[in-house]
């Protein structure tokens, strides 16, 4: 069956682990099976956006199964807005990447707000890093922005009761469960929550993690056959306007 990774990462992080470049991502996918990958640079989302986002342009150049996430930085979103518009004109990348952590940017702060309007004026996915408790602000936020699709990375983390909830409450949420625990109780729980197999994900947090722990979630989540086509590739098909990988 084929398989889209809409949550990888490609370059170094200031980690203690042995993280090479965009051959691990392919090597990777190779030995799992995974057609298609969605990254994002390390050195964007850890240290500069600007710069990450245009390395990782010359690494997407010629590695057709890789895709694109212009990291953003909601704390210098006129620099962010200029980067993101040229890369996606591009065509390689296919969506926005913010993480709250390490711009120190909550969910409810003014400038997620603003970085919401930006990508909600582009009406480009977003995967947004998420492990708080915040993460149920998100309804009430997008009902300001209607064209914004937004994917919660690690679907709440530490929260996923709170994701769980929040995307049931919205439409234009989606969540994606990869997390070092290889808990499928939080896919049930999701479920069960109202959200709508339509709107789960697939993602394995590569390189960072090995992506043997979300295909594992996947495997014991229940999911029948035509539901794990949804979740492992037909919706990120759809939701970032990808081709079908092959077999599909």
């Amino acid at each position: 069956m084929p398989i889209i990774d809409v949550h990888a990462h490609w370059g170094p992080w200031p980690f203690h682990m042995d993280v090479d470049g965009a051959d691990l991502n392919l090597g990777l996918m190779d030995r799992y099976g995974i057609d298609l990958q969605i990254v994002s640079a390390a050195e964007g989302v850890t240290y500069d956006a600007v710069a990450g986002n245009a390395a990782l342009a010359r690494v997407l150049a010629d590695r057709p199964r890789l895709y694109g996430y212009a990291v953003v930085n909601p704390n210098r979103i006129e620099q962010s807005a200029a980067d993101l518009r040229r890369h996606l004109a591009g065509g390689r990348f296919v969506g926005a990447k913010i993480h709250t952590h390490y711009p120190g940017c909550a969910i409810g702060s003014r400038q997620m707000r603003e970085a919401f309007a930006l990508l909600d004026e582009l009406g480009v996915p977003l995967l947004l890093h998420t492990w708080e408790a915040d993460v149920s602000l998100l309804p009430a936020l997008l009902a300001d922005f209607p064209r914004l699709r937004v994917v919660v990375g690690h679907a709440g983390g530490d929260a996923w009761r709170e994701a769980a909830h929040a995307a049931a409450a919205c439409d234009r949420l989606y969540l994606e469960h990869c997390r070092t625990i290889t808990d499928a109780d939080r896919v049930t729980y999701a479920r069960e929550a109202g959200v709508p197999v339509t709107r789960l994900l697939f993602g394995t947090d590569a390189t960072l993690l090995d992506p043997s722990v979300a295909l594992g979630v996947i495997r014991d989540a229940g999911f029948t056959p035509e539901e794990r086509a949804r979740v492992l590739w037909r919706n990120a098909a759809a939701l970032f306007n990808l081709p079908h990988p092959s077999g599909g």
